[in-house]
């Protein structure tokens, strides 16, 4: 079989399975590249369109069972497939991953890149905060992005915080990154870190609804990273509520929160009708990523 038919047949087998996707693809097809390429040791940025020659390049049988056995664990486990390949990627950057964290999607990181929350900064910007840090994604970001900054990488999980250890070790950024365990802003460790120039913060935000119609492949994640009910409600916004209560005082006076609600943005502006936000714009559209200034905050 061609590397280009073993691609196709798995792709097939994955859309009669009927798995969900949403972790760093978005079709079949674009899965089963990731998948078989993986598994092959081959570049996951390899431009099997532009390059007839390999694209037909005859698979050893094998390593066709070695890829068929992947697509069938992803079939089997409706796991993501980072968690089989303990590889997931945002923004070009490679992270590690398993099942002690969700699997890093954040918009925030698209902002980041693409210079979307620059004008809102300041060349005094020197002390960053990501809450709800998970794998660590958003911080090794945002250093990466902003080289003059140091920044504190904050999350309630100590299995969430030892992945991220990983990925600070795996980019070389332990000496600005401190890893902090903290339930939202309690911790004091964080008081001490701060005042923050920005906060990034993609924290659960899920309402109880759409916890409950979850595919199996968002099952596999920790629910605390997603269920937005924590307090009891069912409108997801617990877990917002309490850090907007108290997140101005950790912020600098020209200091911003850059907050991602997916989309829940009705369940937002429901529970804070009066907040002036600023919405905004990601590849998702206008409504997924907010930002608000802490005399915003203050008022």
């Amino acid at each position: 079989m061609t590397l280009i038919s073993l691609i196709e047949a798995c792709a097939d087998q994955l859309t009669k399975a009927g798995v969900s996707f949403g972790h760093g693809t978005t079709n079949a097809r674009d899965e089963a590249v990731w998948l078989v390429l993986w598994r092959l040791g081959l570049p996951l940025d390899t431009q099997l369109d532009g390059d007839a020659s390999l694209a037909d390049t005859a698979v050893p049988a094998d390593q066709e069972a070695l890829v068929q056995a992947l697509v069938a664990e992803r079939i089997r486990s409706r796991k993501p497939a980072a968690y089989l390949t303990h590889e997931a990627w945002l923004q070009g950057f490679s992270f590690y991953v398993d099942e002690r964290t969700i699997v890093p999607r954040s918009l925030i990181a698209e902002l980041l890149v693409e210079g979307g929350i620059d004008y809102f900064l300041h060349a005094a910007t020197h002390k960053v905060l990501d809450l709800c840090t998970g794998n660590g994604s958003l911080a090794v970001i945002a250093a990466s992005v902003y080289p003059d900054v140091t920044i504190t990488a904050s999350d309630l999980s100590l299995d969430a915080l030892a992945v991220a250890a990983i990925n600070l070790q795996k980019h070389g950024l332990q000496d600005r990154i401190t890893l902090v365990a903290s339930d939202g802003l309690a911790a004091p460790e964080l008081a001490s870190q701060g005042p923050f120039d920005l906060i990034l913060c993609n924290p659960p935000y899920v309402n109880r609804q759409s916890m409950a119609d979850l595919p199996p492949e968002y099952r596999a994640e920790p629910a605390m990273a997603l269920d937005g009910n924590i307090g009891g409600g069912s409108d997801g916004m617990d877990f917002v509520r309490d850090l907007l209560q108290g997140v101005a005082a950790h912020l600098n006076p020209q200091g911003v929160l850059v907050l991602e609600i997916g989309n829940e943005r009705p369940y937002f502006e429901a529970a804070f009708p009066s907040l002036e936000v600023i919405w905004l714009e990601t590849s998702a559209g206008e409504d997924q990523v907010l930002l608000l200034t802490r005399e915003t905050l203050n008022s």
